[in-house]
């Protein structure tokens, strides 16, 4: 052993110094480094873990609100297909009640023409009446006249 010393010059004043170097650079290294970065680590890993929870909840929270989403879409559409049916079936009624009130009107209006014909009608042979009266006393007066006319040659 002594040549084993002898050969690689060891002195055990040297080792025994640079143990307590190597002590001393441990205990400052592992004060005012190890513990504050596997404190930094620490917390970064709980943040990490944080943020993969929240990742996790921010996509169940967007899958229900996706299912909640498309629920309303399919509600909505309900909806406006129901309000379309009710405004197609207010319009088909008010197209019938608008039918039926134009038929009348033309009803009323034709009903009006043919009283209105009947009543020309009537006035027309009335005054053809007096037109044939007036004609007839012309031509008797006439007669009359002529026959005077030829009696008193």
């Amino acid at each position: 052993m002594d040549s084993i010393i002898s050969t690689f010059h060891i002195d055990w004043k040297i080792i025994i110094a640079q143990a307590i170097n190597f002590g001393v650079v441990f205990v400052v290294l592992y004060i005012f480094a190890l513990k504050p970065l596997s404190k930094l680590m620490a917390e970064r890993s709980q943040n990490i873990a944080k943020g993969i929870d929240d990742a996790k909840t921010n996509a169940v929270l967007l899958t229900e609100t996706r299912a909640e989403y498309d629920a309303a879409i399919v509600k909505a559409k309900s909806e406006a297909d129901k309000i379309f049916q009710e405004g197609k079936k207010e319009a088909l009624s008010k197209k019938t009640l608008m039918l039926e009130e134009a038929k009348k009107e033309v009803a009323a209006v034709i009903e009006n023409g043919k009283k209105t014909l009947e009543a020309e009608k009537i006035k027309m042979v009335e005054e053809a009446k007096k037109e044939i009266v007036n004609l007839a006393m012309l031509a008797t007066r006439k007669l009359i006249e002529s026959k005077q006319d030829l009696s008193n040659f």
